[in-house]
C-alpha cells in the first residue's frame, strides 16, 4: 500500500467511446483531466484532494453537476443518497484500520448519463486495481448496451472494490484482538490495561459497525433501480443485491466479535470480583487471628497485672508456681479463643478450603 501512495496521481480518467475506442491518462493536474470531458462516451474520472468539502464543490460544478447536489451528499456523516433525476450523488464511507484505530474518509460517486466521477482525501488509496485494469475493463463492456446499463456496470465495479478494501478492517481488528488475548490469559498482566484496551477494541467495532450498516442502506437505495440513472435490467440489480449480501455477512461476523468481546468484559469482571474475594478473606482470616493472639495475651497480661499489686507479695520460690499460672492461661485463652472464633464462623476459610468438593458419605 505505501508503494501505492507514492505513485498515485491527484486525478485519473478512463473511457470508451462508441467506436470501442478506451482512452487511459492519469495526471497531477486536476484541470487537466476535467478537459477531458466529452459526454458522448462513458467515462469515469476519479480526484484525490486535500479537502473534501470544498474541493468536492469545484471539481462537481466544473463537470456540470449543481451544487444542490453536492451540498446534500455531504450534509451526512458516513453515506448518503441524492436522487435528482437527470443527477444521481452517492457517499460511501471508506474505512482505513490501525490496530484499534478505526477511521472513515468519505468517497463521494456523483453519476449522471455516460459520467461517474468519484472524490475521496487522499487517505483513501483503494482504487488502484481499477486504475491499473480499467480500460480492459471498459472494453469488456457491451456496446449494445444502454447508457444507464453501462454506468450501472462500472458503478457495481467501484462500490465492490471500496467494500472489500472496508472488509479488510475486520480481519486487522481480528488480528489485534487475537494478540490481545495473550495478554488476557497472562495473570500478570494488568487488569487496567487490558480493561482499557477491550473496551477500545469494541468501540472500534462499533465504528466500524456503524461504516457498514451506512454502506448497506446505500446499496439498499440502488439495489431496486428506482434512480434513472440506474439500470432496469434485473441480472444487473443482482449484482448490487450480492454487495448487499456480502455487506451483510460482514455485519454478522462483526456482531459476533462484538458478542464475543461482551463475553471477554464479564470474565474479566469475574476476575477482578474473584480477586476481591480472595483479598477479603486474607484480611478476615488475618483479623481473626490477632483476635485469638489479642485474647491469648490479654489473659496472662491481666493475670501478671493483678500479680503485680502489693496486696500479693511473692517469693523466689513462688516464680516456678508464677509463670506455670502464666503459661497455663496464656494456652488456655489461646484454645478458648481459638474454639469461640471457629464456633461463630468469625474465622473464614481459606480458599483453597472453599474449592474442595465434599466428600459423599455414600459408597462409590
Amino acid at each position: 500500500m505505501g508503494e501505492a501512495e507514492k505513485i498515485q496521481k491527484n486525478a485519473f480518467y478512463v473511457s470508451l467511446s462508441k467506436e470501442g475506442i478506451t482512452i487511459k491518462e492519469e495526471s497531477d493536474n486536476i484541470s487537466e483531466i476535467v478537459g477531458h470531458l466529452k459526454e458522448d462516451a462513458l467515462e469515469w474520472m476519479d480526484f484525490t484532494v486535500e479537502n473534501i468539502h470544498e474541493d468536492s464543490f469545484v471539481i462537481a460544478t466544473s463537470l456540470k453537476f449543481s451544487l444542490q447536489q453536492v451540498a446534500s451528499v455531504l450534509s451526512d456523516r458516513y453515506s448518503s443518497y441524492e436522487d435528482l433525476d437527470t443527477e444521481l450523488g452517492l457517499m460511501l464511507p471508506a474505512v482505513r484500520v490501525e490496530r484499534f484505530d478505526v477511521r472513515v474518509y468519505p468517497l463521494l460517486i456523483f453519476i449522471r448519463k455516460n459520467l461517474i466521477i468519484t472524490i475521496h482525501p487522499k487517505e483513501v488509496v483503494r482504487l488502484q486495481k481499477i486504475y491499473r485494469y480499467a480500460d480492459i475493463f471498459m472494453k469488456k463492456i457491451r456496446q449494445d448496451l444502454p447508457w444507464n446499463d453501462k454506468l450501472t456496470i462500472l458503478l457495481t465495479r467501484i462500490i465492490d472494490e471500496n467494500n472489500q478494501k472496508n472488509f479488510n478492517g475486520l480481519r486487522m481488528i481480528e488480528e489485534e484482538g487475537d494478540y490481545l488475548g495473550k495478554f488476557l490469559v497472562d495473570p500478570k498482566s494488568s487488569r487496567e490495561k487490558i480493561g482499557q484496551d477491550i473496551y477500545t477494541m469494541k468501540h472500534a467495532l462499533i465504528t466500524y459497525l456503524n461504516t457498514l450498516w451506512a454502506s448497506w442502506d446505500v446499496i439498499n437505495s440502488l439495489r431496486y433501480g428506482d434512480a434513472e440513472t440506474i439500470t432496469d435490467n434485473q441480472k444487473l440489480l443482482q449484482r448490487i443485491g450480492i454487495l448487499g449480501d456480502d455487506i451483510s455477512r460482514q455485519i454478522s461476523l462483526a456482531e459476533h466479535m462484538s458478542e464475543v468481546l461482551a463475553s471477554g468484559l464479564e470474565v474479566l469482571q469475574s476476575i477482578y470480583n474473584n480477586q476481591l474475594q480472595i483479598l477479603n478473606n486474607r484480611l478476615a482470616l488475618m483479623v481473626g487471628y490477632l483476635t485469638i493472639i489479642g485474647t491469648a495475651l490479654l489473659v496472662p497480661n491481666t493475670i501478671a497485672t493483678i500479680a503485680g499489686n502489693q496486696m500479693f507479695p511473692f517469693t523466689e520460690l513462688d516464680i516456678p508456681a508464677y509463670l506455670s499460672l502464666l503459661i497455663g492461661s496464656t494456652i488456655i485463652a489461646t484454645i478458648v479463643s481459638w474454639w469461640a472464633v471457629k464456633k461463630y464462623g468469625l474465622l473464614p476459610k481459606r480458599p483453597d478450603e472453599n474449592d474442595t468438593p465434599k466428600k459423599s458419605a455414600g459408597k462409590t
